[in-house]
């Protein structure tokens, strides 16, 4: 599901296979745009433990999750893959 509006709206499907691949789309999206902000808080100079603040995250998990050898430069692109 690439569009926004329609992720949207399948995920209050009462079909079950249409609700659930919403939610696989939105738990992608979830995951893209938290890299895309989070290497935009670092390039800011934020801290982990501002970043994990703002998540309601401790700042051991947002630093697990997010320093693993990854380009300041790099960008996730918010664009389905397949």
């Amino acid at each position: 599901m690439a569009d926004t509006a329609q992720v949207a709206r399948a995920a209050s499907s009462k079909d079950p296979a249409v609700g659930l691949a919403a939610v696989r789309s939105l738990r992608v999206l979830v995951e893209r745009l938290e890299e895309l902000q989070v290497g935009n808080a670092r390039e800011l100079g934020w801290t982990w433990e501002q970043i994990a603040e703002r998540l309601g995250v401790s700042r051991q998990a947002v630093h697990k999750k997010h320093s693993r050898g990854r380009s300041r430069n790099a960008r996730v692109p918010l664009r389905r893959r397949d």
